[in-house]
C-alpha cells in the first residue's frame, strides 16, 4: 500500500503575471531536472495545497503547483473578470513557457480533470502523460446530476436546505437563481446561499465524514468562492456541451491514467466509464469504496501508484 510521500517545500514560487490584471501563484518543489508534473486543483476556487506535494517521488519529478486565477494565493481573490476556461489555459501554457518544460504530465481531479483534458485537447503534443481522478466532464447532465435530479435523492433534507435559501423554487433555474442570489444586493441572502451551496457540495464530496462547520469560517471569503463556482456553472464552464468527449480523439496517443471511487456522489462514475470509452489506451481503475475526493487509503495509493509507475523503465 502506498502512502503520501512526506512533506516538503516548495525550493521556489513566484508570482507570474498574465492577461487582464491577474497574478498567478506558482512553485516548484522536488527535482528541478526530474519530470515536469503540473498539479490542476479543483473547484473551479479550490486552490492548492502543502499536501497536494506530497502524490509525488520528489526524486523523480519536478513539481509545479499553481493557483488559478482568483483562487488560493493568486491575485486579486475571488476576480472573476477575465477568468474563463480559455484564460486558464492560456495560464497553463504560459507556465510552461516560463519555466522552458517541453512536455509535462497533467495530474487533476474533478474540475482539475477537466482543465487536464482540454488543455490536452488544445496542446496535445506538450502533454506527457495523464493522471486524472473523480472525472468531470462540464456536461449539463453532471450539473443536473449535482443540483437538479439526481443527487438530491440521496442527501434529500440537505437539498431542501438549499432550495431554503433561494428566493424561489425554480426547478430548471437553480444554477441561475443561486447566481442571481449571491451576485444580489442583499447581503445577508447571498452569504446564506453561499453557505448552502458549501454545505452541499462538501456532504456530496466527503460523503459519511462531512460535518457542518460551526460558522466560524470566513463567510465573506466563501462568498467569493461561490460566486467563482457560479461563475463558471453558470456559464456551461465556458465550453460546449460534450466539448470534452468529443474531441477525445486528438488524445488517443496520450498515455492515460483515470482513477474514479465507485461512491463518488458528486462525479458519479458513469462520467469516467465514458471517457474510458473515449480513451482506449487509458487504464481505468474503479476503486470500489472511494468516493470523490482525494483521501483514504484506496484513493491515496491509487494516486502515488499511478505517478510511480511513471518514473519506471518500459519494459
Amino acid at each position: 500500500m502506498n502512502v503520501l510521500y512526506p512533506p516538503l517545500a516548495p525550493f521556489k514560487s513566484f508570482y507570474l503575471a498574465v492577461t487582464q490584471g491577474h497574478s498567478i501563484y506558482v512553485e516548484q518543489s522536488g527535482n528541478v531536472n526530474g519530470i515536469p508534473v503540473l498539479f490542476l486543483h479543483g473547484g473551479p476556487c479550490s486552490g492548492t495545497r502543502p499536501s497536494h506535494r506530497q502524490f509525488f517521488n520528489p526524486d523523480f519529478f519536478h513539481i509545479i503547483l499553481f493557483d488559478q486565477r482568483g483562487c488560493g494565493q493568486s491575485k486579486p481573490f475571488g476576480e472573476i473578470q477575465g477568468n474563463t476556461t480559455a484564460d486558464l489555459i492560456t495560464d497553463m501554457e504560459a507556465i510552461r513557457e516560463h519555466l522552458s518544460i517541453d512536455t509535462w504530465v497533467l495530474f487533476g481531479g474533478s474540475w482539475g480533470a477537466a482543465l487536464a483534458l482540454l488543455y490536452a485537447q488544445q496542446y496535445n503534443e506538450r502533454v506527457e502523460a495523464l493522471v486524472l481522478r473523480g472525472v468531470f466532464l462540464a456536461r449539463r447532465q453532471d450539473m443536473d446530476w449535482f443540483i437538479k435530479a439526481g443527487a438530491n435523492k440521496i442527501y434529500p433534507e440537505l437539498f431542501e436546505d438549499l432550495l431554503a435559501a433561494l428566493p424561489e423554487h425554480a426547478v430548471n433555474e437553480r444554477v441561475e437563481r443561486l447566481y442571481q442570489t449571491v451576485f444580489g444586493a442583499d447581503h445577508q441572502a447571498a452569504i446564506k446561499a453561499a453557505q448552502a451551496w458549501e454545505a452541499w457540495g462538501s456532504q456530496l464530496a466527503v460523503g459519511a465524514d462531512y460535518s457542518a462547520d460551526d460558522g466560524g469560517g470566513d463567510a465573506e471569503k466563501l462568498l467569493a468562492q461561490v460566486k467563482m463556482e457560479l461563475h463558471y456553472a453558470k456559464n456551461n464552464y465556458f465550453i460546449e456541451d460534450n466539448q470534452i468527449l468529443n474531441q477525445c480523439g486528438t488524445l488517443t496517443d496520450i498515455p492515460a491514467v483515470i482513477i474514479h471511487g465507485r461512491q463518488d456522489l458528486v462525479c458519479p462514475l458513469e462520467a469516467a466509464w465514458s471517457l474510458a470509452r473515449a480513451l482506449p489506451q487509458a487504464d481505468f481503475n474503479v476503486l470500489p469504496t472511494a468516493g470523490h475526493i482525494a483521501q483514504g487509503d484506496a484513493m491515496v495509493d491509487a494516486l502515488v501508484t499511478a505517478m510511480d509507475d511513471l518514473t519506471k523503465e518500459p519494459n
